[in-house]
Protein backbone atom coordinates (compact mmCIF):
# COMPACT_ATOMS: atom_id res chain seq x y z
CA UNK A 1 0.00 0.00 0.00
CA UNK A 2 3.00 2.31 0.44
CA UNK A 3 4.20 1.68 -3.11
CA UNK A 4 1.52 3.62 -4.99
CA UNK A 5 -1.88 5.29 -4.45
CA UNK A 6 -3.75 2.66 -6.48
CA UNK A 7 -2.60 -0.12 -4.12
CA UNK A 8 -3.62 2.14 -1.22
CA UNK A 9 -7.11 2.54 -2.72
CA UNK A 10 -7.43 -1.24 -3.13
CA UNK A 11 -6.51 -1.96 0.47
CA UNK A 12 -8.53 0.76 2.21
CA UNK A 13 -12.17 0.47 1.15
CA UNK A 14 -13.30 1.22 4.71
CA UNK A 15 -11.39 4.52 4.72
CA UNK A 16 -12.83 5.41 1.30
CA UNK A 17 -16.41 5.10 2.57
CA UNK A 18 -15.70 6.52 6.03
CA UNK A 19 -14.79 9.85 4.45
CA UNK A 20 -17.32 10.16 1.64
CA UNK A 21 -18.31 13.82 1.13
CA UNK A 22 -21.85 14.67 2.31
CA UNK A 23 -23.16 15.04 -1.24
CA UNK A 24 -26.82 14.32 -1.94
CA UNK A 25 -25.80 12.29 -5.01
CA UNK A 26 -24.10 9.79 -2.71
CA UNK A 27 -27.00 9.53 -0.26
CA UNK A 28 -30.25 9.95 -2.17
CA UNK A 29 -29.52 7.96 -5.33
CA UNK A 30 -31.63 4.81 -5.83
CA UNK A 31 -30.38 1.81 -3.82
CA UNK A 32 -28.66 -0.97 -5.77
CA UNK A 33 -26.72 -4.14 -5.05
CA UNK A 34 -23.07 -3.25 -4.94
CA UNK A 35 -19.87 -5.30 -4.83
CA UNK A 36 -18.78 -2.69 -2.26
CA UNK A 37 -15.16 -2.55 -3.38
CA UNK A 38 -15.29 -1.82 -7.08
CA UNK A 39 -11.96 -0.89 -8.67
CA UNK A 40 -10.20 -1.75 -11.92
CA UNK A 41 -8.55 -4.93 -10.64
CA UNK A 42 -11.89 -6.24 -9.39
CA UNK A 43 -12.94 -7.01 -12.96
CA UNK A 44 -11.72 -9.82 -15.15
CA UNK A 45 -12.49 -12.98 -17.05
CA UNK A 46 -13.51 -16.34 -15.62
CA UNK A 47 -15.12 -19.62 -16.60
CA UNK A 48 -18.72 -19.75 -15.48
CA UNK A 49 -20.94 -22.64 -14.51
CA UNK A 50 -21.68 -23.05 -18.22
CA UNK A 51 -17.89 -23.47 -18.86
CA UNK A 52 -18.06 -20.45 -21.18
CA UNK A 53 -15.76 -17.48 -20.51
CA UNK A 54 -17.24 -14.20 -19.26
CA UNK A 55 -15.99 -10.74 -18.29
CA UNK A 56 -17.55 -9.28 -15.14
CA UNK A 57 -17.05 -7.98 -11.62
CA UNK A 58 -15.25 -10.67 -9.64
CA UNK A 59 -14.91 -9.90 -5.91
CA UNK A 60 -17.97 -9.50 -3.68
CA UNK A 61 -16.41 -9.65 -0.20
CA UNK A 62 -17.80 -6.18 0.64
CA UNK A 63 -21.15 -6.76 -1.09
CA UNK A 64 -23.94 -4.58 0.29
CA UNK A 65 -27.02 -2.55 -0.57
CA UNK A 66 -25.79 1.00 -1.29
CA UNK A 67 -26.83 4.03 -3.33
CA UNK A 68 -26.20 3.08 -6.98
CA UNK A 69 -23.59 5.85 -7.27
CA UNK A 70 -21.15 4.28 -4.76
CA UNK A 71 -19.74 1.63 -7.09
CA UNK A 72 -19.58 4.18 -9.90
CA UNK A 73 -17.71 6.68 -7.72
CA UNK A 74 -15.16 4.13 -6.50
CA UNK A 75 -14.50 2.72 -9.98
CA UNK A 76 -14.18 6.20 -11.53
CA UNK A 77 -11.78 7.20 -8.73
CA UNK A 78 -9.70 4.09 -9.42
CA UNK A 79 -9.51 5.15 -13.09
CA UNK A 80 -8.13 8.56 -12.08
CA UNK A 81 -5.63 7.03 -9.66
CA UNK A 82 -4.71 4.02 -11.80
CA UNK A 83 -4.21 5.98 -15.02
CA UNK A 84 -1.98 8.42 -13.13
CA UNK A 85 0.37 5.52 -12.33
CA UNK A 86 0.73 4.96 -16.11
CA UNK A 87 1.90 8.53 -16.59
CA UNK A 88 -1.32 9.62 -18.32
CA UNK A 89 -1.89 13.36 -17.97
CA UNK A 90 -4.73 14.71 -15.86
CA UNK A 91 -7.00 15.95 -18.71
CA UNK A 92 -6.85 12.53 -20.37
CA UNK A 93 -7.49 10.78 -17.05
CA UNK A 94 -10.60 12.90 -16.55
CA UNK A 95 -11.78 12.07 -20.07
CA UNK A 96 -11.34 8.34 -19.36
CA UNK A 97 -13.34 8.62 -16.12
CA UNK A 98 -16.02 10.56 -17.99
CA UNK A 99 -16.15 7.84 -20.67
CA UNK A 100 -16.84 5.26 -17.97
CA UNK A 101 -19.55 7.37 -16.26
CA UNK A 102 -21.26 8.16 -19.58
CA UNK A 103 -21.28 4.50 -20.62
CA UNK A 104 -22.73 3.52 -17.24
CA UNK A 105 -25.48 6.14 -17.55
CA UNK A 106 -26.36 5.18 -21.12
CA UNK A 107 -26.54 1.45 -20.32
CA UNK A 108 -28.61 2.07 -17.18
CA UNK A 109 -31.01 4.35 -19.08
CA UNK A 110 -31.42 1.68 -21.79
CA UNK A 111 -32.76 -0.70 -19.11
CA UNK A 112 -31.49 -3.93 -20.69
CA UNK A 113 -29.23 -6.23 -18.63
CA UNK A 114 -26.71 -7.82 -20.98
CA UNK A 115 -23.27 -9.43 -20.49
CA UNK A 116 -19.87 -9.72 -22.15
CA UNK A 117 -18.66 -13.00 -23.62
CA UNK A 118 -16.45 -13.88 -26.59
CA UNK A 119 -18.99 -12.94 -29.28
CA UNK A 120 -19.66 -9.49 -27.80
CA UNK A 121 -16.15 -8.60 -26.59
CA UNK A 122 -13.47 -6.50 -28.27
CA UNK A 123 -10.07 -4.97 -27.58
CA UNK A 124 -8.42 -5.75 -24.26
CA UNK A 125 -11.38 -7.72 -22.95
CA UNK A 126 -11.40 -9.99 -26.01
CA UNK A 127 -7.67 -10.60 -25.47
CA UNK A 128 -8.34 -11.70 -21.90
CA UNK A 129 -11.23 -13.94 -22.94
CA UNK A 130 -9.14 -15.60 -25.65
CA UNK A 131 -6.35 -16.22 -23.13
CA UNK A 132 -8.74 -18.05 -20.82
CA UNK A 133 -10.50 -19.89 -23.65
CA UNK A 134 -7.25 -21.24 -25.11
CA UNK A 135 -5.68 -22.19 -21.78
CA UNK A 136 -5.94 -25.91 -21.16
CA UNK A 137 -6.68 -27.39 -17.75
CA UNK A 138 -3.28 -29.03 -17.87
CA UNK A 139 -1.55 -25.66 -18.41
CA UNK A 140 -3.34 -24.11 -15.44
CA UNK A 141 -2.59 -27.11 -13.24
CA UNK A 142 1.07 -26.95 -14.24
CA UNK A 143 1.19 -23.34 -12.96
CA UNK A 144 -0.14 -24.28 -9.51
CA UNK A 145 0.99 -27.87 -8.98
CA UNK A 146 3.95 -30.21 -9.36
CA UNK A 147 3.35 -33.37 -11.33
CA UNK A 148 5.10 -36.65 -10.57
CA UNK A 149 4.12 -39.50 -12.84
CA UNK A 150 0.31 -39.64 -12.62
CA UNK A 151 -0.07 -37.64 -9.42
CA UNK A 152 -0.05 -33.94 -8.60
CA UNK A 153 0.69 -31.99 -5.47
CA UNK A 154 0.21 -28.27 -4.83
CA UNK A 155 3.15 -26.00 -5.59
CA UNK A 156 4.18 -24.32 -2.32
CA UNK A 157 6.01 -21.31 -3.75
CA UNK A 158 5.97 -18.93 -0.76
CA UNK A 159 4.24 -16.36 -2.94
CA UNK A 160 0.79 -17.54 -4.02
CA UNK A 161 0.65 -20.61 -1.80
CA UNK A 162 2.02 -21.55 1.63
CA UNK A 163 1.88 -24.74 3.63
CA UNK A 164 -1.35 -24.87 5.62
CA UNK A 165 -0.77 -25.38 9.38
CA UNK A 166 -1.40 -29.01 10.34
CA UNK A 167 -4.62 -28.53 12.31
CA UNK A 168 -6.15 -26.28 9.64
CA UNK A 169 -5.08 -28.60 6.84
CA UNK A 170 -6.73 -31.56 8.57
CA UNK A 171 -9.90 -29.52 9.20
CA UNK A 172 -10.20 -28.56 5.51
CA UNK A 173 -9.48 -32.11 4.33
CA UNK A 174 -12.11 -33.47 6.73
CA UNK A 175 -14.66 -30.95 5.49
CA UNK A 176 -13.95 -31.73 1.82
CA UNK A 177 -14.31 -35.46 2.42
CA UNK A 178 -17.68 -34.89 4.10
CA UNK A 179 -18.70 -32.48 1.33
CA UNK A 180 -17.74 -35.01 -1.36
CA UNK A 181 -19.89 -37.71 0.22
CA UNK A 182 -22.94 -35.45 -0.10
CA UNK A 183 -22.47 -34.80 -3.84
CA UNK A 184 -23.91 -36.77 -6.72
CA UNK A 185 -20.40 -37.33 -8.12
CA UNK A 186 -18.55 -38.20 -4.92
CA UNK A 187 -15.25 -38.87 -6.63
CA UNK A 188 -15.08 -35.40 -8.23
CA UNK A 189 -14.62 -33.49 -4.93
CA UNK A 190 -12.37 -36.07 -3.29
CA UNK A 191 -9.49 -33.96 -1.83
CA UNK A 192 -5.87 -34.63 -2.69
CA UNK A 193 -4.04 -31.71 -1.05
CA UNK A 194 -4.61 -28.37 0.73
CA UNK A 195 -2.53 -25.17 0.81
CA UNK A 196 -2.93 -21.71 2.25
CA UNK A 197 -3.61 -19.12 -0.45
CA UNK A 198 -2.17 -15.60 -0.62
CA UNK A 199 -4.19 -13.18 -2.76
CA UNK A 200 -5.46 -9.61 -2.80
CA UNK A 201 -4.78 -6.74 -0.40
CA UNK A 202 -7.92 -6.12 1.63
CA UNK A 203 -8.31 -9.84 2.41
CA UNK A 204 -4.74 -10.54 3.53
CA UNK A 205 -4.71 -12.27 6.91
CA UNK A 206 -8.04 -14.06 6.42
CA UNK A 207 -8.22 -17.84 6.20
CA UNK A 208 -7.93 -18.63 2.51
CA UNK A 209 -7.20 -22.05 1.01
CA UNK A 210 -6.67 -23.88 -2.26
CA UNK A 211 -7.84 -27.49 -2.41
CA UNK A 212 -6.66 -29.85 -5.13
CA UNK A 213 -9.48 -32.32 -5.84
CA UNK A 214 -9.70 -35.39 -8.04
CA UNK A 215 -12.08 -33.78 -10.53
CA UNK A 216 -12.30 -35.85 -13.68
CA UNK A 217 -9.22 -37.85 -12.83
CA UNK A 218 -5.50 -37.43 -12.18
CA UNK A 219 -3.24 -36.03 -13.38
CA UNK A 220 -4.78 -33.59 -15.87
CA UNK A 221 -8.44 -33.79 -14.93
CA UNK A 222 -7.86 -32.44 -11.41
CA UNK A 223 -9.62 -29.24 -10.32
CA UNK A 224 -8.59 -26.46 -7.92
CA UNK A 225 -11.15 -25.23 -5.37
CA UNK A 226 -10.94 -21.83 -3.66
CA UNK A 227 -12.15 -21.58 -0.03
CA UNK A 228 -12.22 -18.12 1.55
CA UNK A 229 -13.40 -17.12 5.02
CA UNK A 230 -15.93 -14.27 4.95
CA UNK A 231 -16.09 -11.95 7.98
CA UNK A 232 -18.51 -9.04 8.12
CA UNK A 233 -17.76 -6.37 5.48
CA UNK A 234 -15.36 -3.62 6.52
CA UNK A 235 -17.70 -0.98 5.06
CA UNK A 236 -20.70 -2.06 7.17
CA UNK A 237 -20.36 0.82 9.72
CA UNK A 238 -20.74 3.35 6.91
CA UNK A 239 -23.84 1.89 5.25
CA UNK A 240 -26.87 4.12 5.65
CA UNK A 241 -29.35 1.73 4.05
CA UNK A 242 -31.04 -1.09 5.95
CA UNK A 243 -29.45 -4.40 5.01
CA UNK A 244 -31.23 -7.78 4.74
CA UNK A 245 -30.64 -10.40 7.40
CA UNK A 246 -28.45 -13.08 5.87
CA UNK A 247 -27.91 -16.62 7.14
CA UNK A 248 -24.18 -15.90 7.18
CA UNK A 249 -21.62 -13.55 5.66
CA UNK A 250 -20.88 -16.21 3.04
CA UNK A 251 -24.59 -16.27 2.16
CA UNK A 252 -24.45 -12.48 1.71
CA UNK A 253 -21.49 -12.70 -0.68
CA UNK A 254 -22.86 -15.60 -2.72
CA UNK A 255 -26.41 -14.21 -2.91
CA UNK A 256 -25.32 -10.78 -4.15
CA UNK A 257 -22.81 -12.28 -6.58
CA UNK A 258 -25.46 -14.53 -8.11
CA UNK A 259 -27.80 -11.55 -8.47
CA UNK A 260 -25.28 -9.20 -10.06
CA UNK A 261 -23.32 -11.52 -12.38
CA UNK A 262 -24.96 -12.89 -15.51
CA UNK A 263 -23.31 -16.28 -14.94
CA UNK A 264 -21.51 -17.11 -11.65
CA UNK A 265 -18.23 -19.06 -11.49
CA UNK A 266 -18.39 -22.83 -11.12
CA UNK A 267 -19.13 -24.36 -7.68
CA UNK A 268 -20.06 -20.98 -6.12
CA UNK A 269 -21.72 -21.55 -2.73
CA UNK A 270 -21.44 -20.75 0.95
CA UNK A 271 -20.22 -23.45 3.35
CA UNK A 272 -19.44 -23.78 7.07
CA UNK A 273 -16.15 -25.18 8.31
CA UNK A 274 -15.46 -25.40 12.01
CA UNK A 275 -18.04 -22.77 12.88
CA UNK A 276 -16.76 -20.28 10.28
CA UNK A 277 -18.44 -19.40 6.99
CA UNK A 278 -16.49 -19.72 3.76
CA UNK A 279 -17.21 -19.02 0.11
CA UNK A 280 -16.38 -21.94 -2.17
CA UNK A 281 -15.81 -21.60 -5.90
CA UNK A 282 -13.52 -22.83 -8.64
CA UNK A 283 -10.10 -21.20 -8.41
CA UNK A 284 -9.56 -18.63 -11.15
CA UNK A 285 -6.13 -17.43 -12.37
CA UNK A 286 -5.25 -13.99 -10.96
CA UNK A 287 -3.59 -13.18 -14.30
CA UNK A 288 -7.04 -12.90 -15.90
CA UNK A 289 -7.88 -9.64 -14.13
CA UNK A 290 -7.59 -6.14 -15.57
CA UNK A 291 -4.07 -4.86 -14.94
CA UNK A 292 -3.55 -1.41 -16.46
CA UNK A 293 0.22 -1.85 -16.45
CA UNK A 294 -0.20 -4.57 -19.09
CA UNK A 295 -1.75 -2.19 -21.61
CA UNK A 296 1.02 0.34 -22.04
CA UNK A 297 -1.05 3.41 -21.25
CA UNK A 298 -2.74 3.62 -24.65
CA UNK A 299 -5.70 6.01 -24.20
CA UNK A 300 -7.60 4.65 -27.25
CA UNK A 301 -7.62 1.11 -25.91
CA UNK A 302 -8.42 2.36 -22.42
CA UNK A 303 -11.42 4.35 -23.69
CA UNK A 304 -12.90 1.18 -25.16
CA UNK A 305 -12.15 -0.76 -21.97
CA UNK A 306 -13.74 1.80 -19.64
CA UNK A 307 -16.81 2.09 -21.86
CA UNK A 308 -17.33 -1.67 -21.55
CA UNK A 309 -16.79 -1.58 -17.79
CA UNK A 310 -19.41 1.17 -17.45
CA UNK A 311 -21.90 -1.07 -19.22
CA UNK A 312 -21.00 -4.06 -17.02
CA UNK A 313 -21.66 -2.07 -13.82
CA UNK A 314 -25.04 -0.84 -15.11
CA UNK A 315 -26.10 -4.30 -16.27
CA UNK A 316 -25.31 -5.77 -12.87
CA UNK A 317 -27.49 -3.18 -11.14
CA UNK A 318 -30.35 -3.77 -13.56
CA UNK A 319 -30.04 -7.55 -13.21
CA UNK A 320 -30.27 -7.35 -9.42
CA UNK A 321 -32.97 -4.65 -9.30
CA UNK A 322 -36.08 -5.06 -7.18
CA UNK A 323 -34.47 -7.55 -4.77
CA UNK A 324 -34.48 -7.14 -0.97
CA UNK A 325 -34.69 -3.35 -0.99
CA UNK A 326 -32.89 -2.48 -4.22
CA UNK A 327 -34.59 -0.02 -6.58
CA UNK A 328 -36.69 -1.35 -9.43
CA UNK A 329 -35.39 -1.22 -12.99
CA UNK A 330 -37.82 1.64 -13.72
CA UNK A 331 -36.42 3.68 -10.83
CA UNK A 332 -32.84 3.10 -11.99
CA UNK A 333 -33.76 4.05 -15.55
CA UNK A 334 -35.46 7.25 -14.40
CA UNK A 335 -32.38 8.18 -12.36
CA UNK A 336 -30.04 7.52 -15.29
CA UNK A 337 -32.10 9.74 -17.59
CA UNK A 338 -31.70 12.70 -15.23
CA UNK A 339 -29.76 15.62 -16.64
CA UNK A 340 -27.35 16.74 -13.93
CA UNK A 341 -25.99 13.76 -12.02
CA UNK A 342 -23.17 12.81 -14.40
CA UNK A 343 -21.29 16.11 -14.20
CA UNK A 344 -21.96 16.29 -10.46
CA UNK A 345 -20.56 12.81 -9.96
CA UNK A 346 -17.40 13.63 -11.92
CA UNK A 347 -16.82 16.65 -9.68
CA UNK A 348 -17.14 14.39 -6.64
CA UNK A 349 -14.69 11.93 -8.26
CA UNK A 350 -12.09 14.70 -8.53
CA UNK A 351 -12.68 15.69 -4.92
CA UNK A 352 -12.43 12.12 -3.63
CA UNK A 353 -9.39 11.39 -5.81
CA UNK A 354 -7.54 14.41 -4.44
CA UNK A 355 -8.34 13.41 -0.86
CA UNK A 356 -7.21 9.84 -1.49
CA UNK A 357 -3.85 11.02 -2.83
CA UNK A 358 -3.39 13.16 0.29
CA UNK A 359 -4.29 10.19 2.53
CA UNK A 360 -1.80 7.98 0.71
CA UNK A 361 0.99 10.52 1.15
CA UNK A 362 0.23 10.74 4.87
CA UNK A 363 0.16 6.94 5.12
CA UNK A 364 3.45 6.60 3.26
CA UNK A 365 5.11 9.27 5.40
CA UNK A 366 3.95 7.60 8.61
CA UNK A 367 5.64 4.34 7.56
CA UNK A 368 9.03 5.85 6.76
Amino acid sequence: MRDNPFAFLRGSAHLFYASLPPHALLRAAPPAWSCGDLHLENLGTYKGESRQVYFDVGDFDEAALTPCTWDVLRLATSILIGAKSLGIKRPVRLELAQRFVEAYGEALAAGEARWIERETASGMILELIETVRKRSRRDFLDERTVRKERKRRLLIDGNRMLRAPGARRRRILRFMKDFARQQRDRKFFRPIAVAQRIAGLGSLGLEHYVVLVRGKGSPDGNYLIDLKHEPEPAIRPYLGLKQPRWKSEADRVVSVQRRVQAIPPAFLQGVRIGGKCFVMKELQPTSDKIYLANWGGKPKGLEQLFHAIGEVVAWGQLRSSGRDGSATADQLIAFARGAKWRNELLRVVEEVGGRLLADWKSFRKAWH
